[in-house]
C-alpha cells in the first residue's frame, strides 16, 4: 500500500489494533499463539477498516531481542499476506537504529512503520524534527508518528508535527496520546488537510472526548480480543451517535474499573509524572489474561510489568462473561 493510499485509508475511520506479543511461562516468545491471534484477526477484520501493528507498546517491544522482533514481525506480516494493512512498531531511541527497523520492516512487504517519540535523552525541537525527517526519508513507506509523552517524557507540539508533514511526504497519520483535550484539539486543527490524527489512548478516551475533536479513530488493545465491538465503537463515534457512544461508555466501565483496581492492587507505581499521565500498566497484563480467558494465546508479560493473580483472574471472568457478556472468540 502506498503512503497516499494509506493515508486515506486512515482518514476515513480506522481502528489500529496494536497486538500483543504473548510469552510462555517460561517467558520465551510463543510464536505459535502469535501466529494463532493473527489468524484470528485476519478473519474477524479483513475488509473492515482497522490496521495491525505488531511491537508497539501493547506489544512489549522494549523487552524483545533484535532477534525476537524481527520475528515477530515476519510472523505477523506472513499471516497477513496483503489481506490486512500492517504498520510495524519500529521504534528505538535512536534515529539510525530506527531507520534499519524501518527498513527490514519494508523489505518483507510491511504497509508502514511506527515509532514514538525518542526517549532516554531529552532532544530539542530541531533535533526531534531531523529524528523523524531521517527515519521517512530511508524508506518508501508510510510513516505513523507516535505522540506519546508518557512513554518519552517529551511531546511533538502542533507547530512541530507541522513543519514535518510539510517536508516528507510519507507521514501516513499521526497517533496523538496527550491527556489534554484542548491540545488534541490544537493537533488535529493544526494537521487539518494535510494528515488525519488517531486517539492513542483508547475506547474510552475516543468516545469521550476524541470522536467530537475530530480523530479519525482510535488506537485499541482490546481489539486483540472484541474486534467487532471496538469496531461498532468506531462506527458511534465517527457518525457522532450520542446515544450509542454513552452505550458503549458504559459496556466498558466495568472492564476500565477493573483495570484501574488492578493498577491500584499492584501498585504503588514508580511515576515521577503527574496526574493525568499514565501511572501504571497493568492493563497489558489484563488484556492478555482475558485473551487466555476467551480462548486466544495471551500469554503472559515480561519484567518489568506484572501479571495479575489467578485471583484477580477468577474476578476478571466474572466481568467478562457476566458483566460484559462476551463469548469465547475461538
Amino acid at each position: 500500500m502506498k503512503p497516499s493510499d494509506l493515508r486515506d485509508y486512515a482518514a476515513k475511520g480506522v481502528i489500529q489494533i496494536v497486538m500483543v506479543t504473548p510469552f510462555k511461562d517460561n517467558e520465551e516468545v510463543d510464536y505459535e499463539g502469535l501466529r494463532e491471534n493473527t489468524e484470528f484477526l485476519v478473519e474477524k477484520i479483513r475488509g473492515k477498516p482497522f490496521i495491525l501493528t505488531p511491537t508497539g507498546s501493547t506489544g512489549e517491544i522494549y523487552a524483545l531481542s533484535d532477534d525476537e522482533w524481527k520475528k515477530v514481525v515476519s510472523t505477523v506480516i506472513d499471516v497477513a499476506n496483503g489481506k490486512v494493512p500492517v504498520v510495524v512498531g519500529c521504534s528505538h531511541a535512536g534515529a539510525l537504529p530506527a531507520a534499519e527497523r524501518a527498513k527490514y520492516a519494508q523489505d518483507l512487504g510491511a504497509d508502514g512503520i511506527m515509532v514514538v517519540l525518542p526517549y532516554y535523552h531529552v532532544p530539542s525541537e530541531d533535533g526531534l524534527y531531523s529524528f523523524y525527517r531521517k527515519i521517512a526519508e530511508s524508506i518508501d513507506i508510510g510513516l505513523v508518528v507516535y505522540n506519546n509523552p508518557d512513554v518519552s517524557k517529551i511531546y511533538m507540539r502542533p507547530h512541530v508535527l507541522r513543519k514535518l508533514v510539510d517536508s516528507v511526504d510519507n507521514i501516513v497519520f499521526v497517533k496523538e496520546n496527550t491527556p489534554y483535550p484542548p491540545m488534541l484539539y490544537q493537533q488535529v486543527k493544526t494537521l487539518s488537510g494535510k494528515v488525519p490524527v488517531i486517539e492513542g489512548r483508547g475506547e474510552w478516551w475516543f468516545l469521550a472526548t476524541a470522536a467530537l475533536l475530530g480523530t479519525r479513530g482510535f488506537t485499541s488493545g482490546y481489539a486483540n480480543f472484541m474486534p467487532d465491538v471496538c469496531l461498532e465503537i468506531l462506527r458511534a463515534g465517527l457518525n457522532k451517535d450520542v446515544d450509542k457512544m454513552v452505550k458503549f461508555m458504559e459496556f466498558l466501565d466495568p472492564y476500565e474499573a477493573f483495570i484501574e483496581k488492578m493498577n491500584k492492587k499492584h501498585g504503588p507505581s514508580s511515576t515521577i509524572l503527574p496526574h493525568p499521565y499514565i501511572d501504571q500498566y497493568m492493563v497489558y497484563s489484563v488484556i492478555k489474561s482475558t485473551m487466555n480467558t476467551l480462548g486466544l494465546r495471551g500469554g503472559r508479560v515480561r519484567l518489568p510489568l506484572t501479571d495479575i493473580s489467578e485471583e484477580d483472574i477468577e474476578e476478571l471472568k466474572d466481568i467478562l462473561y457476566n458483566k460484559l457478556k462476551l463469548s469465547p472468540a475461538k
